[in-house]
């Protein structure tokens, strides 16, 4: 029986069902977290054999403890994941101190530094944003008279949108040096366009599994900065560039045996590919349901059977468009929860509150739209959206 250890077993709240799907596959579970057991959903606790508590997920100490206890007392661990960005670092240390297969300490340069990313994709013949790390406002101003204002400073090494800058004249490039964060910063020409991205899950030969792909109007950037609310979109046919960009942006990074999640620009003036970051991991929050959704699939058991059991002969369908909608507690909403399941039924697939943690970015509550027009899903989106006269 081989041992994997889902490392904060119960955030989010739906990445439960990774341990459901590798109890199913025949694991043994071994969760690794902080939170009190007695405190994790009921059926979680079924699914696991053995949970144990650390005071502090950031204690490395207190991880090196726990994966010495599950060896003693289990055997060889042949995985460890939480599926989330914030843990791939800490994760990678485990894998390497313990030699689990899978992302170890010297991948994690390219795939956690944006600079790195950048000759990776130029390595793949795709088209990049200008844009490099700097330290002093002078380098910062050559650039600006190089690509003009606006420009956008990210953290070289960061999640999401976290502490993210778009700067649109000298006297922002003043306050962002005034008060720079300790860390490396990348500066970049600022892109006018769509997100877009191509995600899903490659097998252990590097072979492609499953894909998707989703457009988002507005960046997590802009949705955090200016506290928007959000939608995202899957779509069921892909734009042969998007697919063909992703799959060399999986093959240049070697990936095997995970989920990723890639992002693009689709630059409005010309309508090229710009790529942006790479993060390997599913796309976060309920993108996983959406896949299921979109193809009446369990993602989840898809991963369990070939990570486990070295199954990989899967087909699927995408059926539909899958819509999430995210509402914000701050905005008085024209339409209640009642409303809108009265008025679109079936097509709402799920509904519910969102963790704190992810409210800045996602919303305090969310809807799950599908259907195959659309139209019809960025219809009930409006709707959804729709504010109070």
């Amino acid at each position: 029986m081989k041992n994997y250890i889902h490392f904060s077993p119960y955030f989010p709240p739906n990445y439960i069902h990774f341990s459901r799907a590798l109890h199913e596959a025949g694991a043994r579970v071994l969760g690794l977290g902080d939170m009190v057991y007695d405190n994790l959903p009921a059926n979680l606790r079924q699914w696991m054999t053995e949970y144990f508590k650390v005071g502090d997920l950031h204690n490395y100490d207190e991880l090196l403890r726990a994966l010495g206890y599950f060896t003693h007392r289990y055997g060889k661990l042949y995985g460890i994941d939480a599926h989330n960005e914030y843990w791939l670092e800490t994760e990678a240390r485990l894998r390497t101190d313990f030699n689990i297969e899978g992302i170890r300490v010297h991948n994690l340069a390219q795939i956690k530094l944006k600079s790195e990313m950048k000759k990776v994709f130029l390595s793949a013949g795709l088209n990049v944003a200008r844009g490099k790390v700097m330290h002093s406002k002078a380098e910062v101003m050559a650039f600006i008279e190089d690509v003009g204002y606006p420009v956008v400073a990210k953290p070289n090494s960061g999640v999401g949108a976290a502490r993210t800058y778009k700067i649109v004249s000298e006297v922002g490039v003043d306050e962002f040096f005034a008060d720079m964060p300790e860390v490396d910063y990348i500066f970049e020409e600022f892109v006018e366009g769509t997100i877009f991205s191509f995600d899903g899950l490659v097998d252990k030969q590097g072979r492609l599994m499953y894909w998707n792909a989703m457009q988002n109007e507005r960046g997590v950037m802009e949705t955090v900065n200016e506290d928007t609310h959000i939608y995202i979109l899957t779509l069921r046919d892909i734009p042969a560039d998007l697919e063909e960009a992703g799959r060399k942006v999986a093959e240049a990074f070697g990936l095997k045996g995970r989920f990723f999640h890639f992002e693009f620009f689709r630059e409005h003036n010309t309508g090229r590919l710009i790529a942006l970051e790479v993060n390997m991991r599913p796309p976060g929050g309920f993108t996983t349901d959406m896949w299921n959704f979109a193809s009446n699939i369990d993602i989840y058991k898809v991963w369990a059977d070939m990570v486990v059991n070295d199954k990989n002969e899967f087909t699927f369908e995408r059926k539909f468009h899958v819509c999430f909608v995210g509402r914000k507690d701050k905005f008085k909403y024209k339409h209640d929860t009642e409303k809108i399941l009265e008025t679109f039924g079936s097509s709402v697939v799920f509904h519910g509150p969102l963790d704190p943690a992810l409210a800045r970015a996602m919303g305090n509550y969310c809807y799950l739209v599908r259907h195959e027009n659309p139209e019809k899903v960025l219809e009930m989106q409006r709707f959804i959206h729709e504010f109070e006269n």
